[in-house]
């Protein structure tokens, strides 16, 4: 008997009981303030983390950018540095041929180091201009100095082996001769007298 009494009641609505989805239709959904507060709150705060995270992000993807851009530059002035005694081999070689029978190797010599020298242009290297230049001990190394009066003092009068510069950065000082001016009598012989 209690099972048909059971039906009966869910058969019913006016038994006294309802059914639950009548009961939470009939009551408001509205939560507490301060709940409503604190969710906007944590909602905040994983918003401002999402920001940060993203930033964070975006910061380290540019730094490792940076560096394989640097690695690769690292990789290619290995490879340039090895390069260079080559360029200068050629440099030598035409120099020091002007013989007639040479002309025709001559020719094919230049043709090579200008194709090689454009490459290593392409990849970012660049010569550095000593002669008549200021001595500066940050692209020149001074090998020796040579009095004279035709030049002012510390002008580069001379290039033994060219510098080379790669992406602004001075990957070989130009080896050089600096002029210095004579010094006159008077002026030695105070320093001597001091």
């Amino acid at each position: 008997m209690s099972a048909h009494k059971d039906k009966d009641r869910e058969s019913h609505p006016d038994s006294g009981e309802r059914p639950l989805q009548q009961a939470s239709a009939a009551q408001p959904l509205d939560p507490p303030a301060d709940e409503v507060s604190k969710l906007q709150a944590e909602k905040r705060e994983l918003m401002e983390t999402l920001v940060r995270r993203q930033a964070d992000f975006e910061n380290y993807r540019k730094r490792i950018e940076k560096e394989r851009h640097h690695d690769r530059h690292r990789g290619t002035e290995a490879v340039i540095e090895h390069i260079l005694p080559v360029l200068d081999a050629f440099d030598r070689a035409l120099a020091e041929s002007d013989d007639s029978a040479y002309r025709e190797y001559r020719k094919g010599f230049e043709l090579i180091r200008r194709q090689l020298w454009e490459t290593l242009a392409k990849q970012g290297l660049v010569r550095i201009d000593a002669m008549g230049q200021e001595f500066n001990p940050h692209f020149h190394h001074a090998i020796e100095r040579v009095e004279t009066s035709e030049h002012a003092d510390g002008i580069v009068i001379g290039e033994l082996q060219p510098g080379y510069m790669f992406h602004e950065r001075v990957l070989r000082p130009a080896m050089v001769r600096v002029a210095t001016t004579p010094e006159s009598k008077t002026a030695h012989a105070s320093k001597r007298d001091n």
